[in-house]
């Protein structure tokens, strides 16, 4: 079974940055996808981005041009870096993994691990 932690959130304001990390207790195939989600008060769990394992990435049209994710297969761990951040950007975000060899984008891949989350938010 595979841990997923994620670190980095925090309060900020408009306009400002933060890089949120995800990192694996063990070793995840770098076939596998990796993805962020997050979830604002009162509103479903959205898709923010996914890293395949063929190295492309899906954007939400919300993010695209502010947000850019990363990953390091040697440690398993996949980085999103916040710029620009909107007040509508605040949730708890949350990093997936898959459990098999994934190239796919989507938002709907069956993704078998999760994080518990780490809240992000920002104010005007």
């Amino acid at each position: 079974q595979v841990q997923l932690v994620e670190s980095g959130g925090g309060s900020v304001q408009a306009g400002g940055s933060l890089r949120l990390s995800c990192a694996a207790s063990k070793y995840l195939d770098s076939r596998f996808c990796m993805a962020w989600f997050r979830q604002a008060p009162g509103k479903e769990r959205e898709g923010v981005v996914v890293y395949s394992g063929g190295g492309s990435t899906n954007y939400a049209e919300s993010v695209k041009g502010r947000f850019t994710v990363s990953r390091d297969n040697a440690k398993s761990t996949l980085y999103l870096q916040m710029n620009s951040l909107k007040v509508e950007d605040t949730a708890v975000y949350y990093c997936a993994a898959t459990a098999s060899w994934c190239y796919s984008g989507s938002f709907r891949v069956d993704f078998a691990y999760w994080g518990q989350g780490t809240q992000v938010t920002v104010s005007s």
